[in-house]
């Protein structure tokens, strides 16, 4: 096999096993939110845990295979809250954030609107679930949508207001 075709195969099969773990423990990070609010269950919560623990876990092994490609585990130590390069729509660090903070507030409401989070509603749509798949159709047009049009306008607004 070609190291061209290594990366794409290598996220199929991370992907799968992502899908299939997620699938199998029913893991819905708003939703271990909403139950640990509402009925003091952490079942789900769990899995939150874990997840944040492996992909620290995962950056970090990844920044000792690939330092070139991470410039350093404390990045944002050494940099701050510096301009990533390649930041959507040339934003700067500030309007980034914001952009962030917003879009994840959003994510959060629709989320529990529709009974779990995206990786949840991804999940669904592979097991027959209709809602879940017009949920899925609509974050893809969403992206394409932010991107084709929207990522320049919210530049330039950033730039007028002095972010």
């Amino acid at each position: 096999m070609s190291l061209v075709w290594i990366v794409p195969v290598a996220t199929l099969v991370l992907g799968l096993i992502i899908g299939w773990l997620g699938q199998r423990s029913g893991f819905c990070s708003i939703g271990g939110i909403r139950d640990f609010i509402l009925f003091r269950q952490t079942r789900l919560l769990k899995g939150y845990g874990a997840l944040i623990l492996s992909a620290f876990v995962f950056y970090l092994i990844f920044s000792l295979i690939f330092p070139e490609a991470y410039g350093g585990f404390f990045w944002i130590i050494q940099n701050g809250f510096t301009a990533i390069g390649g930041a959507p729509a040339g934003l700067s660090v500030a309007a980034t954030v914001i952009c962030m903070v917003v879009g994840g507030i959003f994510a959060g409401i629709l989320g529990v609107l529709l009974g779990g989070c995206p990786l949840r509603q991804i999940v669904m749509t592979a097991e027959g679930n209709v809602k879940a798949l017009f949920f899925f159709l609509g974050l893809l047009a969403g992206a394409v949508v932010f991107t084709a049009f929207i990522g320049g306008w919210v530049g330039n607004f950033f730039d007028l207001i002095g972010l």
